[in-house]
């Protein structure tokens, strides 16, 4: 069936970490066109965008100085600082203990250097090769190099470990949740090597600065923003620019999804329903009833990659189904899925899945693939993503009258490479502003002009850019 701005409609965003720059630029195209939005959804970064839009606050992704466009964004992701402090005391360890040989291959450079002068007759050359002998003896004399490398390569041996265990006392220190584990104390930092924290808070800055209203700018914790975040939506929903909104993550103690919705009546009443052969209390949340103070605890938790970062915790009350239970929460790539479904299942007859991930690669297309561990994890994301997607769609067919689907033909960004990467297609280096303006355009291309406009719904001026 044909797409009509009288049906229930659902803006779908589905990604992972700079995907987050695609999602804002198609955010910006559907605003700009009016395109009528009952509901907006997402996971992983989708998440933080689709909490944005519900409040009317889009802008606030791709504006200067914005999520998106901010000096902070080159900080989304990276290795934890007692890694990063690790790195460089390893590279000033390795310098020490190299310090000799570094004396001695001086030798492949004044021993030739010093022949070729005496072989025209000066005596520089001599007088190079004597000076070099007499530094050489001076060097590896007892007090020197002898006793300052061990002496040296100790001290940084010792302060690589104290940034370990400062890394880790740090973490604990300021974790406003901790549950007991076991293992080393070292794979606190090793097993998730990657800092969620920046654009956990970077997330939670930008939300807090649109609905705080006239509390104190300093952002508070996770519950009270939730909180009022949720008070805002309910109090809002149906004025212009607020949406209703659902949001997914997956705990990983329960293995099961969490869905998050702060809906309209009577849909918010039949997501909450029990439902045949599934305890909807166990993985539901209403953000508009009982569930309103973790709305921000699953954006958070949606905003943690598998493996890569520490999972979200977050405590549930003791008068809920998990009885004051800490849970730990994360985003899944195939999550597109589910969060289909339940839109479907929310009334939702029509659905518009916005994805910065490109289609399958046609034959002779292979790029060279990048070694470490971040990119790593990247492509098996995007990969991930890529796939889960295809099969909901696929399946998302039999359960809405259309579905629609913005993506890029290309995209070498990957969902790590914050600070733009190198596309050997084109042999140039691609940023996170240009990943914005491709969303933007595509929106444009593949949906506003071919399926809005076609169904003869009226358009708001167009702002080109």
């Amino acid at each position: 069936m044909a797409y009509s701005p009288e049906k229930r409609t659902a803006l779908v965003f589905c990604g992972s970490g700079a995907d987050g720059a695609y999602h804002a630029g198609a955010l910006r195209a559907l605003q700009e066109a009016g395109v009528k939005i009952d509901v907006v959804a997402g996971h992983g970064v989708g998440a933080a965008c689709a909490a944005l839009a519900a409040i009317d606050g889009g802008a606030r992704l791709w504006d200067e100085g914005g999520l998106w466009r901010s000096g902070t964004v080159a900080r989304f992701y990276r290795w934890k600082w007692p890694l990063r402090a690790a790195g460089w005391l390893t590279l000033v360890l390795a310098g020490v203990l190299l310090t000799p040989f570094f004396f001695l291959a001086l030798a492949l450079l004044v021993y030739p250097l010093g022949f070729l002068l005496e072989m025209l007759g000066t005596a520089a050359g001599a007088s190079l090769i004597a000076w070099y002998s007499a530094m050489l003896q001076t060097a590896f004399a007892g007090e020197n190099l002898p006793t300052a490398v061990p002496r040296l390569g100790m001290i940084a041996l010792a302060v690589l470990v104290l940034a370990l265990f400062a890394g880790v006392a740090i973490a604990r220190w300021h974790a406003s949740l901790v549950r007991r584990s076991s293992g080393g104390w070292w794979w606190r930092i090793v097993g998730a090597p990657l800092d969620v924290a920046p654009l956990r808070e970077a997330v939670a800055a930008t939300i807090w600065h649109l609905i705080r209203g006239a509390a104190p700018p300093a952002t508070p914790g996770s519950m009270v923003l939730g909180r009022r975040y949720s008070e805002v939506v309910a109090e809002n929903l149906g004025q212009p620019g607020f949406r209703e909104l659902m949001v997914l993550a997956t705990d990983l103690d329960t293995r099961r999804d969490v869905v998050a919705a702060l809906l309209a009546e009577p849909y918010r009443r039949d997501f909450v329903a029990s439902r045949p052969g599934r305890e909807r209390q166990s993985e539901v949340l209403d953000l508009a009833g009982t569930g309103r103070e973790h709305a921000f605890d699953i954006v958070a938790g949606a905003l943690t990659p598998p493996l890569g970062g520490d999972p979200h915790m977050v405590a549930f009350a003791s008068d809920s189904y998990w009885r004051g239970e800490t849970h730990r929460l994360c985003d899944r790539p195939g999550a597109i899925s589910r969060l289909l479904e339940e839109l479907s299942a929310a009334g939702v007859s029509q659905a518009i899945v916005i994805s910065a991930v490109a289609p399958s690669a046609a034959p002779h297309r292979l790029t060279s693939p990048r070694l470490d561990i971040r990119n790593r994890l990247g492509e098996f994301l995007s990969a991930a993503e890529s796939a889960a997607l295809r099969d909901a769609l696929e399946n998302a067919r039999l359960r809405f009258d259309a579905i629609y689907l913005a993506c890029p033909a290309h995209n070498p960004v990957s969902p790590f490479d914050f600070t733009g990467a190198y596309d050997e297609a084109s042999d140039r280096r691609h940023t996170l502003a240009e990943v914005m303006q491709r969303g933007y355009e595509d929106a444009y291309h593949q949906f506003i002009e071919p399926v809005v406009g076609a169904s003869g719904e009226h358009l708001a001026s167009r702002v080109v850019t």
